[in-house]
């Protein structure tokens, strides 16, 4: 049986390239692999990918617009989650968390005001089998 494709890479645009670049660091523990001055790339232990673009401290991200509103990062263990909660407070990006038959969801924002979702499933399952009802809430 041929392996699935998964999602490898996401391009995000951000106001300003190096508070965005230590909270993706901090927060979801991404390595920076190269840089440009307006641009990183970074990447996690999984292979996964994310590079940051800078347009600049005035730029816009019109919620509920067409494209990516968020991404949501799977959490090995509620031990990991409880921390980065922790780091999201830190940096006063907290903004709640839920759970739901096993699944425990922390959702914050990143410094350009852009929902991050942590999520912990029990058991390792895999992420969401529903709709989120946040993708409601525009």
């Amino acid at each position: 049986m041929a392996e699935e494709i998964r999602l490898s890479a996401a391009v995000m645009f951000v106001r300003n390239l190096n508070r965005s670049v230590a909270f993706y660091q901090e927060v979801i523990g991404l390595r920076v692999t190269d840089t440009s001055t307006t641009a990183a790339l970074l990447a996690g232990g999984d292979g996964t990918q994310l590079v940051l673009r800078a347009t600049g401290e005035n730029s816009p991200h019109p919620l509920g617009q067409v494209g990516i509103q968020y991404l949501a990062w799977m959490v090995p263990s509620k031990d990991d989650l409880d921390h980065r909660a922790d780091l999201l407070r830190r940096r006063g990006g907290f903004q709640d968390t839920r759970s739901d038959s096993g699944v425990t969801v922390v959702e914050g924002r990143d410094p350009d005001d852009v929902v991050v979702m942590l999520i912990h499933a029990e058991g390792g399952r895999a992420g969401m089998r529903e709709l989120p009802a946040r993708i409601y809430a525009w």
